[in-house]
């Protein structure tokens, strides 16, 4: 198809870069995360000294191969199996019976194993383990080495530019000055620590594999000597999973949601950078390269817009909206089982890709930006009053218990030059150690151990 024609800017505007996790993220990635598990299942059984079930290891290898070398063909043949029919089977209008008549197809004439496939299972059995799989590879595979590149790069910008001072503001008004690369590094370290939950979350996925009703109930009646349970809990281990230990029909899904909240805490450090990224470019604190042939307005030919950190924004906020979603409905299924929750789930890529887009293009807004130095010392230099912090503590330092009062008379709601502090400091009752020590306040050298305070960024990789 295409792509002009796509429903989805996912699919339109944005495939090549929401290309990598069509992975994860297809209806022909679901299906081969299915006939991964159902075969799985087949070979486990096949395990079980209980059951008469033997497969050798060239039939273990056929099977394996279905899903390992699972191409596009076969997507279209399940398709085909769940919507039209094929051969003996009438169309299932069921996506997982499909996958089940899929593998069977695809074994020997009169073979055995036959009988076996999706024994005693239901499909939520399938589906839970699918969808686990697929969601853990998008995010371990994709997502999280995306947000590594931007916490590489916020951390290289934070190193480089840590002795560039700044004019820092709270409530949006001149405050204590920083340095642009320290206020880096917050967010830099801020993203570690998001992705470190972000790799948590997915390291206590939970698979469910019990049943219609989470009971075992069919497993049981055809083998009650069986430690169901214990299988189930061995079988969901070799996927890489926790078992959910009590469950309905469904996976509750408590883990997918913790999983999204991570990913949204993530997301939210990003936003505030893009947020500020954008401020910094507005100041002209950030300088932007010019890209050629580029335009930047239809009308304006001056233009260079921050339209990397304009797209981040706007895409991060629409995966963290529909994580959200995802997050309240997949938790929640009336009584044992309802469906609600399978369309749902279908939407789980496109918020991951909604994420990944907001990586890249913060990623390419961060190749784009210097920042401007002499900007940044002109409006230290246009505004002393922010030394008065330092000369209110020194003096209390000294004794004035009226010294909050006396650099607020001078300060507060007007400007004033370095010059004024200077009368100010020759009025003091104060030693001429301390008369000097004031005496060589600036803006630009008032910025505490801001420079030092990147190390941290160090002592974490470390």
């Amino acid at each position: 198809m295409n792509s002009l024609y796509a429903v989805s800017p996912l699919d339109g505007r944005y495939a090549g870069r929401t290309e990598p996790l069509r992975e994860y993220a297809s209806e022909a990635a679901l299906m081969r995360a299915r006939v991964r598990v159902e075969v799985e299942y087949l070979l486990a059984l096949a395990d079980l000294d209980a059951t008469p079930l033997e497969l050798d290891a060239a039939d273990r290898s056929d099977l394996r191969a279905l899903y390992e070398g699972f191409d596009e063909a076969d997507a279209g043949l399940i398709k085909r199996i769940e919507t039209e029919g094929y051969g003996d089977y009438a169309a299932t209008n069921h996506d997982v019976k499909a996958v089940e008549y899929f593998v069977r197809e695809h074994l020997p004439e009169g073979s055995e194993a036959a009988s076996w496939i999706h024994f005693g299972l239901t499909s939520e059995d399938v589906n839970n383990l699918a969808h686990r799989l697929l969601v853990r590879g998008a995010v371990d595979d994709v997502l999280v080495p995306q947000l590594h590149a931007v916490r590489d790069a916020l951390a290289d910008f934070a190193r480089e530019h840590r002795d560039v001072p700044m004019l820092a503001r709270t409530h949006g008004q001149p405050a204590t000055p920083t340095t642009f690369g320290k206020e880096m590094a917050v967010f830099a370290s801020r993203l570690g620590r998001a992705i470190g939950r972000v790799k948590a979350a997915t390291e206590e996925l939970e698979g469910k594999l019990a049943g219609a009703s989470g009971t075992y109930a069919a497993h049981v009646a055809a083998y009650p000597d069986v430690d169901w349970p214990g299988f189930a809990r061995e079988f969901v281990a070799e996927l890489g999973f926790e078992q959910a230990p009590l469950t309905t029909q469904v996976n509750p899904c408590d883990d997918l949601a913790a999983l999204f909240d991570a990913l949204r805490g993530a997301n939210n450090v990003l936003l505030d950078l893009d947020r500020d990224a954008w401020r910094y470019v507005s100041d002209r604190y950030l300088g932007q390269e010019a890209a050629a042939g580029e335009t930047g307005s239809s009308t304006m030919p001056h233009k260079v817009n921050p339209i990397d950190f304009e797209n981040s924004e706007g895409n991060l906020s629409k995966a963290n909206s529909d994580l959200v979603f995802l997050g309240d409905y997949v938790t929640e299924s009336r009584l044992q089982r309802d469906l609600s929750d399978s369309t749902v789930k279908r939407n789980v890529g496109a918020a991951f890709a909604y994420c990944l887009l907001g990586y890249l293009k913060l990623r390419d807004g961060l190749s784009k930006v210097v920042p401007n130095e002499q900007v940044m010392a002109e409006e230290l230099e246009a505004t002393p009053e922010v030394i008065g912090e330092a000369v209110q503590t020194i003096l209390r330092r000294e004794g004035h218990d009226d010294a909050y009062e006396r650099v607020k008379a001078l300060t507060r709601g007007r400007r004033v030059t370095l010059e004024d502090f200077r009368e100010l400091f020759e009025e003091l009752a104060v030693d001429e150690d301390t008369r000097e020590e004031l005496l060589a306040l600036t803006p630009a050298g008032y910025t505490g151990v801001a420079s030092d305070m990147v190390d941290a960024l160090d002592a974490a990789d470390r």
